[in-house]
């Protein structure tokens, strides 16, 4: 037998099979149209006319490839290709498509397009799966009209209230279930939360790493626990000319020190630790009075608990200190707490073995931000795939990232789902 005749034998068949690059980017291209930006972004808010559009499209997509749809109380869309083992376990794939008021064309609708192509590939292949594969939709993940982010993979994980999340409101006073049902997507689907084999959850980087590295795929590892306050700090309003440096309660000062400690903290917990002061709001606000009180945000990650925990004590040690040092009073209020992800090794291992397979270089790599992927993880094993994106930059509206390295990332997924799915022959 010839080598010509050997690279012809199903196994090396199947392992030079790709998914479709240009199929892939002419799907997200007609996603972004639905609430296209003139900076060539996308405005395409949870919940909203624009949202039903894209929905609509993703469902008539998946019905086109032969998937039954489920649709969950919180909105979340289920497309289901079925396995030859009716009672095995789904392997899973998804992100969300709602976005940023001016976001991007990929944060998150990569994962659920990537998903889509899966599904494609699969049928134009002809293959068949001993495990049903299934992309999900998930509501409201950005958080930005409806609090909190990661709405709907939180409340199917149960880490989030079901009545709570329906209820929440967003400016102009409509809830979510209000808005749910305005646009018709409201469902009755019980879905249950036991049976997945694998989850996988495909996105842009959304950071400056593998740009730099010059690197393709990012191995998720898992992902920083965060932890956030809410800090006032009062001191007194007074004269900036007559008052002596000696005798001021200036809350300023107090909160510039504070930010600084944040940072070296951070870097003190390298190399996972991140610490950020992200708003600060001054009072009275005006160039000749010393600041009498400052509302601020400190945020705290993570990749590990003991790190984390140390960094706020830490925190919690230099408002206290700086507080009496400047005479001042202070509130400091926890407003998030999410623990640090460690992804399942089985999807960890598929996603590397394909990228090496593949031929793709690769590198692991931890997540800074939140993910659907972070809560799947919590109820089955579950890990992500990154791809880089130009400059780092996400929730922007010239997001952006290479036609190739999405590819590269879809066909990762492809045979990582394919790992787990049992392929039937």
């Amino acid at each position: 037998m010839t080598t010509a005749q050997m690279d012809t034998s199903p196994a090396n068949t199947l392992s030079e099979l790709r998914t479709d690059s240009d199929r892939l980017w002419q799907s997200l291209m007609t996603l972004a149209e639905l609430g296209a930006t003139p900076k060539g972004g996308v405005n395409r808010q949870a919940l909203t006319e624009l949202d039903r559009q894209a929905r609509d499209l993703f469902i008539q997509w998946c019905k086109a490839e032969g998937c039954t749809i489920r649709i969950d109380a919180i909105g979340n869309i289920f497309a289901r290709r079925a396995g030859t083992d009716p009672d095995a376990p789904a392997v899973m794939t998804g992100s969300h498509i709602d976005t940023q008021p001016t976001g991007g064309k990929f944060d998150g609708c990569f994962g659920v397009m990537a998903g889509l192509e899966v599904l494609r590939s699969l049928n134009q292949h002809d293959i068949k799966t001993r495990c049903p594969v299934e992309v999900v939709v998930w509501t409201n993940e950005e958080g930005c009209r409806f609090a909190p982010c990661m709405m709907g993979s939180g409340v199917h994980t149960g880490q989030l209230s079901l009545h709570e999340m329906l209820a929440q409101k967003d400016s102009d006073g409509v809830t979510a279930g209000e808005a749910l049902d305005s646009i018709g997507y409201r469902g009755s689907d019980e879905i249950p939360r036991e049976n997945v084999r694998a989850f996988f959850e495909s996105h842009i980087e959304q950071g400056p790493i593998l740009e730099d590295e010059e690197t393709t795929i990012g191995v998720v590892m898992g992902a920083l626990g965060q932890r956030w306050f809410d800090l006032t700090l009062t001191g007194q309003e007074a004269h900036a000319g007559p008052t002596p440096m000696s005798l001021r309660q200036d809350a300023m000062l107090g909160a510039a020190e504070i930010t600084v400690a944040a940072n070296r903290i951070a870097i003190d917990h390298a190399p996972h630790g991140r610490g950020t002061v992200g708003v600060m709001q001054v009072h009275p606000g005006s160039r000749n009075v010393i600041p009498g009180q400052v509302n601020m945000t400190i945020d705290l990650r993570s990749l590990e608990p003991d790190s984390l925990t140390a960094m706020v004590a830490e925190l919690k040690e230099v408002v206290e200190a700086v507080s009496q040092r400047h005479r001042l009073t202070y509130e400091l209020t926890p407003t998030a707490d999410f623990v640090p992800e460690h992804f399942a090794d089985n999807c960890v291992n598929a996603v590397r073995n394909a990228a090496s397979q593949l031929g793709y270089s690769h590198l692991d790599i931890v997540s800074g931000a939140g993910h659907d992927a972070i809560f799947m993880g919590r109820i089955a094993p579950a890990g992500m795939i990154f791809v880089p994106c130009e400059g780092g930059i996400s929730h922007n509206e010239i997001e952006n990232a290479a036609p190739k390295d999405l590819h590269a990332g879809c066909n990762v997924l492809f045979h990582a789902m394919l790992d787990q799915a049992e392929i039937v022959s």
